[in-house]
């Protein structure tokens, strides 16, 4: 019996040594992938001390666009919702905001200057080289896809689409973008 024992504890001593840097290097690591916080989120690190990963903000969103992380941006990262834009993007309906219990979300009203001066998710940017628009074909399909156009996102000869100050990076552009790779990404307010 004493036997077995010492053979089972070799072995799980051996899988945890062995297992450790991949899960201290998960921890160390910044992120690994681009993503967006729901909009009305709280800044990085109050929104991750808040957040208590109840799922509420994703049951509510009728876009279905707010995923949970998992372990690949580390164990602080683990549970909090986020969006990829180029998956499904933010309609900005602001039920997350509603339906959020701790506040990390704030309840945002679906009004445009709330809208514009609260949501900050992160802001799109445009890569010239690979925009149809700034090729000699007119796209424009960004800017159509755009919830603030002429505000958040202006055009000019052959629809070539310029981002100011007014996004609010809620990706809708970044999801709409024919081209591939993507002409339009969201940078993230978080990173």
């Amino acid at each position: 019996m004493k036997r077995r024992f010492f053979i089972k504890s070799i072995t799980a001593t051996t899988t945890a040594a062995m297992a450790f840097p991949i899960v201290a290097k998960a921890v160390q690591s910044k992120f690994k992938f681009r993503f967006v916080r729901p909009p009305g989120s709280l800044k990085e690190n109050d929104f991750l001390a808040r957040c208590i990963r109840c799922n509420k903000c994703s049951e509510s969103c009728p876009n279905d666009c707010i995923k949970y992380m998992g372990f690949e941006n580390g164990f602080t990262q683990w549970g909090t919702p986020y969006i990829v834009p180029r998956d499904q993007a933010c309609i900005l309906c602001m039920k997350c905001g509603e339906a959020c219990p701790t506040g990390s979300i704030q309840p945002i009203k679906d009004e445009l200057s709330e809208l514009l001066s609260k949501v900050k998710m992160g802001k799109a940017e445009v890569d010239k080289d690979h925009c149809l628009s700034y090729q000699g074909k007119t796209c424009g399909v960004c800017y159509r896809a755009c919830p603030f156009p002429d505000i958040a996102m202006t055009i000019g000869f052959l629809e070539q689409p310029t981002v100011t100050g007014e996004c609010v990076g809620c990706g809708l552009c970044e999801r709409s973008c024919i081209q591939l790779p993507q002409a339009v990404r969201i940078l993230p307010a978080h990173s």
